[in-house]
């Protein structure tokens, strides 16, 4: 078989068409291309295969380099985040340490404080019953300057009435003249003052008002007065207490027994529950007297 012919077989086998007559030069010129293409076909497959392989094998080493940088990344993100845990764990605890301690140390403020404050309960208590103690002995002591004037001489009491040698006789018919008192004015008052020490009111209450009576102008009448208002608080006479006192704040507004007297008013006041009242007392004695052991006392009284 010629090669044409053979060329025309395979053609019709590939082709389905049977070169005859006139087509056998139209495939003889299709096969010259063919064979062409046949003798190139495996270089430009490995060509093709290698441009394809290199192609190909580009993005895949760009994609695993990404990759590569991503699990790094990852790795430091998973390291950091696992610090940050650690140190808050620390913070927490710490923290948690701390809260403690403050309850600590706010438990032993509050301690602190309540130990102070009944402290300061128990001195203020003794304080109050300090003035009272020092109240009572300066009144002690006024008592024995009193009796030591009553040592001196009769002639030099410019108070006691001494009958004159050549006193002239009574005239008939005339009233007669009020009866002299038996004591001495220091006398009297020494003795009335006495008995209020011990206790026995009513007979200092007497003789405290006999003084009054007697001797109305001299300089322990407002003391008198003002020790008629104690007789009537120990016998628990609160009322009648303070209308002897106001007594003696409207008769002798001279008197150094004035801050006394208002300090001793306040507090029958309290006895008969009228506090309001005591309180203003007390304010008018530490504004007017400040310096005073009675503005003291009424300070106490103030803020108990």
């Amino acid at each position: 078989m010629s090669p044409v012919a053979r060329l025309a077989t395979s053609d019709q086998r590939e082709t389905g068409y049977f070169l005859t007559g006139r087509r056998v030069r139209f495939v003889t010129s299709l096969a010259r291309p063919y064979d062409m293409m046949r003798s190139l076909t495996p270089r430009v497959l490995v060509g093709t295969l290698l441009l394809t392989s290199c192609l190909a094998a580009s993005p895949l080493a760009a994609a695993n380099k990404d990759i590569d940088r991503l699990a790094i990344q990852i790795a430091a993100l998973q390291g950091q985040v696992a610090e940050i845990q650690r140190a808050n764990g620390e913070a927490l605890a710490e923290l948690k340490r701390l809260s403690e301690l403050v309850a600590e140390q706010n438990a032993l403020v509050r301690k602190g404080a309540a130990d102070r404050r009944q402290q300061d309960e128990a001195v203020a208590v003794g304080l109050r019953e300090l003035g009272e103690r020092v109240s009572e002995l300066a009144e002690a002591l006024q008592a024995i300057k009193t009796q030591t004037a009553l040592s001196l001489p009769a002639a030099m009491d410019p108070v006691a009435p001494t009958a004159a040698a050549g006193a002239a006789p009574p005239v008939p018919g005339a009233p007669p003249a009020p009866a002299a008192p038996t004591q001495a004015p220091r006398e009297l008052y020494s003795s009335a003052y006495a008995d209020y020490a011990r206790g026995n009111y009513d007979l200092a209450m007497q003789g405290f008002a006999e003084y009054l009576r007697a001797y109305p102008g001299t300089d322990f009448s407002d003391n008198a007065q003002y020790w008629i208002g104690e007789c009537l608080y120990g016998k628990k006479m609160y009322a009648e207490s303070i209308d002897s006192w106001n007594v003696l704040l409207k008769d002798y507004p001279a008197s150094d027994k004035l801050p006394d007297a208002r300090v001793k008013k306040g507090m029958a006041l309290e006895r008969l529950g009228r506090r309001s009242q005591a309180l203003v007392e007390y304010r008018y004695v530490v504004d007017r007297y400040p310096t005073s052991q009675a503005a003291r006392i009424a300070r106490e009284r103030l803020n108990p």
